[in-house]
């Protein structure tokens, strides 16, 4: 029986020391950098394409690698920091016709589940996206890695402006401005 109590303590003491290692590997992100961060957009105007970007948004997010089906994620778009590289577009963008940034002054995305897919640091999240009052369930598809100590969350999203009342009256039509539009995003955490 005494030979037993030091293999014992030996067990117990590898036991709690692989706990403690992995514990000390994995990583909770929960702190959105907007500095670091990106999120621009693509589309078609008169069958030429076009780029933009938003310069202001925030959010807050709790993602662990190993525990991703915990994880959720708010982000919010500041609408009126929309810039395609044209003031005068910019301007008319804030109107009531295409963002109607007084009454709506942000995009919205809320998620629902986030679920890993067979490819390491590859996710399906699914949310509601709110748009100008309107909402709608969409699944975006996301690479995760981890540089320097911090997440990156890459991914894109196309979704149809039409469905979100942005382009309304004689921009309802989809022959100078295309329904799609390609939301691109690089997300920084701590």
């Amino acid at each position: 029986m005494q030979p037993r109590q030091p293999l014992r303590i030996v067990s117990l003491a590898w036991a709690a020391g692989l706990l403690f290692a992995t514990s000390a590997q994995a990583a909770e992100y929960t702190q959105l950098q907007p500095q670091a961060s990106k999120i621009t957009f693509d589309y078609q105007q008169m069958g030429v394409g076009m780029q933009g970007v938003f310069k202001a948004f925030s959010g807050q997010l709790r993602f662990d690698p190993a525990h991703a089906d915990k994880a959720s994620a708010v982000l919010e778009v500041d609408l009126a920091s929309v810039d395609v590289d044209n003031d005068e577009a910019n301007d008319e963008l804030a109107t009531k016709t295409w963002f109607n940034t007084p009454a709506f002054p942000k995009a919205r995305f809320e998620s629902t589940s986030v679920k890993a897919l067979p490819t390491a640091g590859e996710y399906e999240v699914v949310g509601t996206l709110t748009i100008k009052g309107q909402k709608q369930t969409v699944t975006v598809p996301a690479r995760f890695t981890e540089k320097a100590g911090q997440g990156v969350f890459e991914g894109k999203l196309t979704i149809q402006r039409g469905a979100f009342s942005i382009g309304e009256g004689a921009w309802k039509a989809f022959d100078i401005v295309a329904n799609d539009v390609v939301v691109h995003f690089q997300l920084t955490a701590k």
